[in-house]
């Protein structure tokens, strides 16, 4: 069974009637929409004709929300509805970048996400939605796509239909009979600053980039607004893991780096464990609901790479911790093969992500092959930052790896931006890199600036500087990180 809507635009009128019916019955907050329609123009006065398209979740046969959501809150029930258990939501916000058609939005009062749930409580009763019932032109039709009887299945045989983004793979249950193309490929027409009634919802202030070409005489008129979920503190999160990871990675390779002393004895560890735990108090701040972060081991989702994530980040600090345990207790035996479980476990820490947003399903440009490569590579550029600093007077070798990983990491952000990309998504997302801002400066540019101009020469100046070498390398870091998050989100998705 699987419970599905077709909506017959031929019958639509753009009342909106759908839309008030569901915050009603469902208590939507002011500003947020489960069911919301889109306005669409095309054409040139006087031959202009507006296109209605009524938008929400597609409770896709293949949900990436709920394969996604750490404490499996979302959940595909027999009947096909993917419903969300608020009292278990953390706030983490993946589901929202799992879904390629934001259709999840989060309460902000209550610090949990919501989505249309199929008026669960209704359909149990054997009721229709809300929506359902009130549309005036019958528009909205329901019931169960497996059924070759049902109403939308003898529609969909009688009539042409599409659905939404059937590239991601997710099996979208939302058909649409007499619906112009372009109102069902976001970001292909003109979004201007001001729609029909009211300027564009302020969430995504940016510029569309100038790059990407839309297609003449079609605008969007109306539409809901989506926030940018994943912000400073995802992007700080990159860092610190890098650091505490490229700590570790280059621990069994101490002497051969030209390291002594403390730096040598210690300093791979007591920044590895230091910076894991920073990644930690970052992940759990960036909750909305802070005091569940437990629930992430008492109820975790074993498919979701934030569970699996947080399994090695605590494997991690406790082989880490183990290794110092073992210097100050002196078990010298000890040490070399622990710091050898540390680096292979770092691989973990600083490539786990590129798993996670794999299953960002919404966002392409975090879907590439050159990730998992990239984290790798800003690992060993930290790792190489922190130690070159306790190294005067031999960091030949410390300067090879800073030069070679800080060289890699420039490429690879120059492949992020003009590489190819498979999906319209993910060209728009690389394009939105060069308009992306950090307060009024070019995030991207800056970024390349810090690591490409200023880096290099100051690890090969005078030692009193290389005090500077870490602070300028995650800096630079931690602005690409903030654009290249920022901008995967700002391509629209309705």
């Amino acid at each position: 069974m699987q419970y599905g809507f077709v909506i017959d635009h031929r019958r639509c009128i753009g009342c909106h009637a759908c839309t008030v019916a569901c915050k009603a019955e469902n208590d939507v907050p002011v500003g947020n929409f489960r069911t919301w329609v889109k306005y669409v123009e095309k054409g040139a006065f006087p031959e202009v004709r507006r296109h209605f398209a009524v938008l929400r979740c597609n409770h896709c046969t293949k949900a990436p929300c709920v394969t996604i959501c750490p404490v499996t809150a979302l959940d595909k029930r027999k009947d096909g509805i993917v419903d969300i258990d608020r009292d278990v939501c953390i706030g983490c916000r993946a589901c929202m970048q799992a879904c390629p058609y934001d259709a999840i939005y989060l309460n902000e009062e209550d610090g949990c996400v919501e989505k249309c749930h199929y008026c669960a409580h209704r359909v149990e009763k054997g009721l229709q939605p809300a929506c359902v019932i009130v549309c005036p032109e019958q528009a909205i039709v329901s019931g169960d796509f497996h059924d070759p009887q049902s109403k939308p299945s003898l529609l969909m045989a009688e009539q042409p239909s599409i659905r939404r983004r059937e590239e991601q793979g997710t099996g979208p249950n939302v058909a649409y009979v007499g619906i112009e193309p372009l109102a069902l490929h976001p970001g292909s027409i003109e979004r201007p600053a001001t729609y029909l009634w009211s300027e564009r919802p302020p969430q995504k202030p940016e510029a569309w980039p100038s790059t990407l070409p839309v297609v003449p005489n079609a605008r969007v008129t109306l539409d809901a607004g989506h926030k940018v979920e994943w912000g400073t503190g995802v992007a700080a999160y990159l860092v610190t893991k890098g650091i505490a990871a490229g700590a570790a990675m280059l621990a069994p390779f101490a002497a051969a780096l030209g390291l002594a002393g403390f730096a040598a004895d210690w300093l791979p560890e007591i920044a590895a464990l230091f910076f894991v735990t920073l990644t930690t108090v970052l992940l759990v701040e960036d909750l909305k609901r802070p005091k569940l972060f437990l629930t992430l081991l008492t109820r975790g989702n074993t498919k979701s790479w934030l569970v699996k994530g947080a399994w090695i980040l605590i494997a991690f600090s406790l082989t880490v911790s183990a290794t110092l345990a073992a210097r100050w207790f002196g078990v010298a035996g000890a040490i070399a093969p622990l710091r050898w479980i540390n680096a292979a476990l770092a691989l973990g820490v600083a490539g786990y992500t590129a798993f996670l947003f794999q299953q960002c399903e919404g966002r392409d440009l975090w879907q590439g092959k050159l990730l998992l490569p990239h984290l790798l590579v800003q690992a060993l550029f930290c790792g190489a930052a922190v130690f070159l600093p306790f190294a005067p007077a031999t960091r030949d070798a410390l300067q090879t790896v800073l030069a070679f990983s800080a060289a890699a990491h420039l490429v690879f952000c120059l492949l992020e931006r003009w590489g190819r990309h498979a999906t319209a998504n993910a060209r728009q997302g690389a394009a939105f890199l060069d308009v992306v801002r950090f307060g009024k400066a070019p995030a991207f540019r800056l970024a390349l600036l810090t690591v490409g101009v200023f880096l290099l020469p100051l690890a090969n100046g005078p030692a009193a500087t290389l005090f500077l070498v870490p602070l300028i390398a995650w800096w630079g870091l931690f602005l690409w990180e903030w654009a290249y998050v920022r901008a995967a989100q700002l391509p629209p998705l309705s």
